[in-house]
């Protein structure tokens, strides 16, 4: 592992007619805290399609993190553990694209890279324990193909390609009642949602089950 006691959590920023993330919400307040002797650093990123990789990886490169837990907003009731990131970019299906406008097609995210990478998270220690505390949640298989899966796959094509000792991985979280609720207002429509304080309990029990199951 990284000889520094690092944790990097990172969150997206707002997108679409949204203006907050429940993923930056939730990294945020994490931010400088300590769990388990280890310094928690939270970083805000754009929603910016040719920024993600870069930014990401000075990151790593900057920082050197033990542990690097991405979050990101998704329209599910429960906190998604993502397993894999596909090499793939594609908003076909999306009305949303990137704040920039960027609306990728069928895209390779890395051409001479591999079609998918598997977090090294221990999810499924990771999802007991949630469960334990009576926090809905799953593995999810599919972390689908815009942004969230966009620095996913960079993270880990970033760690296996420069053979970095870091556990990284990625993890959706719902939206907060209050975009639900603007939701039902604007779009007559609703969206399952997740209160702040039980995303950001269970960001702390993810980094907490990921630091006692680290090996060195």
């Amino acid at each position: 592992m990284s000889s520094r006691k690092l944790v990097i959590v990172t969150g997206f920023e707002p997108f679409g007619n949204f203006t907050v993330n429940p993923s930056w919400e939730a990294a945020r307040v994490l931010n400088g805290r300590e769990i388990k002797s280890f310094k928690i650093k939270s970083f805000k990123i754009p929603l910016e399609y040719r920024e993600i990789k870069d930014k990401i990886e000075s990151l790593i490169d900057k920082h050197e993190p033990s542990v690097l837990i991405s979050l990101g907003q998704s329209p599910h009731p429960v906190i998604s553990l993502e397993k894999v990131a596909l090499n793939f970019a594609d908003l076909t299906e999306s009305n949303t694209p990137y704040n920039c406008g960027s609306r990728p097609f069928d895209e390779l995210l890395e051409v001479s890279a591999p079609a998918a990478y598997f977090t090294n998270l221990p999810v499924r220690k990771i999802l007991n324990r949630l469960r334990e505390n009576k926090i809905p949640s799953e593995i999810s298989y599919n972390a689908g193909t815009f942004g969230c899966n966009q620095i996913f796959f960079s993270t880990m094509n970033k760690i296996i390609k420069d053979k970095l000792k870091i556990i990284a991985g990625f993890i959706h979280v719902p939206s907060l009642p209050a975009q639900a609720v603007a939701i039902q207002k604007s779009k007559k429509s609703t969206i399952p949602s997740m209160d702040l304080h039980t995303i950001i309990k269970a960001l702390e029990i993810i980094i907490e089950t990921t630091l006692e199951n680290m090996t060195c």
